[in-house]
Parts: structure tokens; sequence; C-alpha cells
């Protein structure tokens, strides 16, 4: 039986991201991730108040 493994909520928005990147462009390799990564730090110092 394998154990189940703890992926944080910030581990699941950045593949969310990632896979939206990959399947709406030809990026490949790591830039999807990187990419994702930046989009999530951007969207994290929105204010709450305006999200």
């Amino acid at each position: 039986m394998t154990e189940p493994t703890y992926t944080s909520a910030y581990d699941r928005r950045l593949k969310m991201v990632q896979d939206v990147l990959t399947s709406r462009t030809d990026l490949g390799g790591e830039v999807p991730k990187d990419l994702a990564a930046q989009v999530l730090r951007a969207l994290d110092h929105i204010p709450e108040k305006v999200r």
C-alpha cells in the first residue's frame, strides 16, 4: 500500500498554472514551471481588497 503524500496549497496552485501554460503554449522544459512561479508571486502581492 502506498502512503498518501502531502501536497501544499501552493504546489497545487503552481501545478494548475503550469498545466495551463503547457497546454496553451508551445513552451517546454522548465519554462512553464518558472513562469507559473512568477505568476503566483505576482498574484500573491496583489492586496486582498483588489483581488
